[in-house]
């Protein structure tokens, strides 16, 4: 197979893709048009969270595909009534309502707050996000995002976000007025830089959300499904939010997400929320594939595991190289480099040979790593192998 660059001209130009065409994943593993094998920590920025290709979600779609596709969100369908009862079994919420991308279940998640602030506050509509979060790409949720320069790209914005800093809670007290009506934040920034929130202050926020009558919405997009090595990243915080969004993990590579609510927030009336693919019975049946395979015995504890060793063996290579050390939680982690050189680090891994090693540059300075949460001993050790000899090459080793 060689490289279609009439193919490649046809589509639309929206980011920077070099000229290779990956044609077959399994695991850890992607092989591209060439032939040639990479090793996979960016697993399609943490969507696919049993690796490429798994046999229980193959098995699950082409089993459901031969049954039914979509019979239409006006209807019930087994997968998402199952998936649906997954979800608020094992969490702290009631209702949950399937979209097809994170952006579009924090879309739903402001339009339930604003409901809910019509209906119990007055008309309150602001929402308090964060410095450097992302929420998606929509208008509105790139308005929420805190991302650098994202308030003049599709300018105007949508009103009604304000930003506070991650971990001050007196920077959040001040945005407060009669207006508002809820807090939304990741608990762990991933394209802000892995920045995760600290449990104390996930506590402040919810302690303040009772006082003010607000609305704690955790966007879990990136940290949902066993990111953090829990199921969800609220509850290594003890607390209980009034909505979450889950997306990437939730459906292991298919396009998933959800918009999960207490029975008290859920003030959607017919016709407020839809979409036409949504909860379709195909990715509502991968997502119970991948929901029933993280809740099998020891799986958590194995993300642990990794998580652990990922840690340390970043930590390590910072010691060695020095650099700035690492951080994240669970399987979501970067290393801070000590030079604005992450893109050139990140081609240099990509163009090894004979193997290739895929990693994110989440900023100039930073690299991600957002493996899949069954990544084997053995592919973390080679992982760290391949980045060190990247790391000779760029620090003169």
């Amino acid at each position: 197979m060689k490289f279609d660059a009439a193919g490649a001209q046809a589509l639309m130009e929206i980011t920077y893709r070099p000229e290779l065409v990956f044609v077959r994943g399994s695991g850890s593993w992607l092989e591209d048009h060439a032939g040639k094998r990479y090793l996979d920590m960016i697993q399609g920025w943490a969507v696919n969270a049993l690796g490429h290709s798994p046999k229980v979600l193959v098995e699950a779609i082409s089993a459901q595909a031969g049954k039914l596709i979509n019979p239409s969100p006006a209807f019930y369908n087994e997968p998402a009534m199952q998936l649906a009862k997954r979800i608020t079994d094992h969490s702290c919420f009631d209702r949950v309502f399937f979209a097809n991308s994170g952006a579009e279940a924090n879309e739903g998640a402001i339009k339930l707050a604003r409901k809910w602030g019509q209906l119990h506050r007055g008309g309150a509509h602001k929402i308090i996000t964060f410095e450097h979060s992302f929420h998606g790409r929509t208008l509105a949720t790139m308005s929420a995002s805190g991302k650098a320069g994202w308030d003049s790209i599709f300018a105007p914005q949508v009103d009604g976000f304000h930003k506070a800093k991650l971990n001050d809670i007196d920077s959040v007290r001040r945005l407060v007025d009669k207006d508002t009506v809820a807090i939304m934040l990741e608990p762990v920034q991933g394209e802000g830089g892995v920045i995760p929130a600290s449990f104390e202050f996930m506590q402040q926020l919810r302690a303040l959300c009772d006082q003010e009558n607000l609305l704690l919405i955790v966007d879990e997009i990136q940290t949902g499904m066993g990111r953090t090595g829990i199921l969800f990243a609220y509850q290594h915080c003890n607390i209980e939010p009034d909505i979450m969004t889950l997306g990437k993990g939730i459906g292991g590579g298919v396009p998933l997400s959800a918009l999960c609510a207490k029975e008290e927030v859920s003030v959607f009336q017919h016709g407020d929320q839809g979409g036409t693919y949504n909860g379709n019975p195909l990715v509502a049946a991968a997502g119970v594939a991948v929901f029933d395979t993280l809740l099998q015995p020891g799986f958590f504890d194995e993300v642990k595991a990794r998580s652990v060793a990922l840690s340390e063996g970043l930590r390590h290579l910072s010691d060695k190289w020095g650099l700035a050390g690492e951080r994240g939680l669970g399987l979501l982690r970067v290393l801070k480099l000590d030079q604005e050189d992450a893109a050139a680090i990140v081609e240099t891994a990509r163009n090894l040979e004979p193997h290739g090693l895929l990693l994110n540059a989440a900023r100039p300075n930073l690299l991600r790593f957002m493996p899949a949460l069954n990544l084997s001993q053995e592919d973390l050790q080679q992982t760290l192998a391949l980045l060190d000899e990247v790391l000779a090459q760029h620090r003169g080793g």
